[in-house]
């Protein structure tokens, strides 16, 4: 596939079927990551992979607790405060948190290691050129993942759920879990939430802003 068809057909998807991602498929999506650039050149990434609605279910049963409790006081105040496209999506999304990462059947969490100072308290700009490289890394695995005919979510932990998910892997103290990404395959129905529309040439600003 094209790469710039490629950027055109990555989209958000939350409704999954029930049809398997393959190892193979799943190595080679995940071989992505280890391109993309990073601030060290370590490429210091690990993934662990859940597999099974039962497994997955209980690795993300915070997640539950939390989205209920956006639910019940973020729905209306987000809708004074976003434009109806953005409201669109969030509407969409907030109620599946949860199950799109148990009905994926496929769950990946990125774990990257983080130097010098812990992550939400950094000493300067630089301290985030981890999480930077994570993130870029990450994009990878969804770019090649949509080459591949597949489908992605992520969620970004809140609250609890980093910690509860570092302890239940046992992941080590100086490796960040990034975020819960679902890979699989797209049902035949899923909602796909309409995009943005952009003037590229309207955030183009040449020698000054």
């Amino acid at each position: 596939m094209d790469f710039y068809r490629v950027l055109e057909k990555r989209r958000t998807v939350r409704d999954f079927s029930d049809e398997k991602v393959s190892d193979e498929m799943l190595e080679k999506i995940l071989a992505a990551a280890f391109k993309a650039p990073t601030n060290d050149h370590l490429r210091q990434f690990e993934f662990v992979v859940v597999r099974g609605r039962e497994r997955i279910a209980r690795l993300v049963s915070p997640v539950a607790e939390n989205t209920c409790r956006i639910q019940q006081t973020g729905l209306e105040a987000a809708a004074g405060t976003m434009d109806e496209d953005e409201h669109a999506m969030f509407v969409d999304a907030l109620p599946k948190q949860q199950r799109m990462l148990v009905q994926s059947d496929c769950l990946v969490l990125p774990f990257f290691r983080q130097k010098d100072c812990p992550l939400c308290r950094p000493a300067n700009q630089s301290s985030l050129n981890y999480f930077a490289s994570a993130w870029a890394a990450v994009e990878n695995i969804l770019l090649a993942a949509t080459a591949e005919g597949l489908a992605c979510a992520f969620r970004i932990p809140v609250g609890n759920e980093s910690e509860y998910v570092k302890r239940i892997v046992g992941a080590p103290d100086d490796y960040e879990f990034t975020c819960f990404l679902a890979i699989g395959h797209a049902a035949p129905d899923a909602h796909i939430c309409k995009q943005k529309e952009i003037r590229v040439e309207d955030r183009i600003h040449h020698d000054i802003w």
